[in-house]
């Protein structure tokens, strides 16, 4: 008899007397729940059972088809024992494979570590979250704020047209005038900091908004390497 048919009978008779025996919460004295379970674990013991039966005249394949359940197994219980491994490999790789991907770390001892590659042009470039919207931005440690430019601010909702533009900044374009801003929330990958300050470049004299020191410097880790910046809160 085919084993699906077999399968599928146990499981069919199960069920017939799992509705019969629904109010009363019980079949056969058992609790419905538990001859549920019951039943499922003797239908797959059937399936193996006529397996072994249909096939114990020829060894060979037994002995095949038993190798091959084992490395099964044990291919899934090596995925499961080194998850964190994959996952990390699987991070940087895609790291590596996609520039500007903020990928995270997370070490023995829980710490987590945010890892950036540098992008075609030759910098660390990243989308930020700020106020809940990502937002491209360039690190720049040569920058003492977090330096927005005038089209992500009115993304941001910041209404630059209405800013008061008080301070002078020097920016790639020359001598600019700069609105000073706190922004609620500031994130990169797990890294999240709240009330930062930050300055918002008056039109057209910031091409693209910086990551700078005003939230660089809450970090308990930054490393810079020739292909790799390393952040860490």
């Amino acid at each position: 008899m085919n084993r699906l048919a077999i399968l599928l009978g146990i499981l069919a008779v199960g069920l017939v007397f799992l509705i019969l025996n629904h109010d009363s919460g019980r079949t056969f004295g058992i609790m419905n729940d538990d001859f549920g379970r019951l039943v499922t674990l003797g239908a797959i013991a059937a399936m193996i059972s006529t397996g072994i039966l249909q096939s114990r005249r020829h060894i060979g394949q037994s002995l095949r088809q038993f190798a091959i359940w084992v490395l099964i197994i044990l291919v899934l219980v090596s995925v499961y024992l080194y998850r964190q491994d994959l996952q990390s490999f699987g991070n940087r790789l895609a790291g590596g494979l996609i520039p500007g991907r903020a990928t995270v770390f997370t070490d023995n001892e829980g710490r987590q570590e945010v890892v950036l590659h540098k992008v075609l042009n030759g910098h660390f470039e990243t989308p930020v979250t700020i106020n809940g919207t990502s937002v491209q931005m360039l690190v720049d440690t040569g920058a003492s704020t977090v330096a927005i430019s005038y089209e992500d601010a009115e993304k941001l909702g910041l209404s630059p047209a209405g800013l008061t533009y008080s301070q002078t900044v020097l920016t790639a374009n020359g001598t600019a005038r700069a609105a000073p801003v706190t922004l609620a929330e500031v994130a990169i990958g797990p890294i999240v900091r709240n009330n930062i300050r930050a300055t918002v470049a008056e039109q057209g004299k910031l091409d693209q908004s910086l990551l700078g020191m005003s939230f660089l410097s809450t970090l308990d880790f930054l490393q810079m390497q020739t292909d790799e910046l390393r952040l860490r809160d």
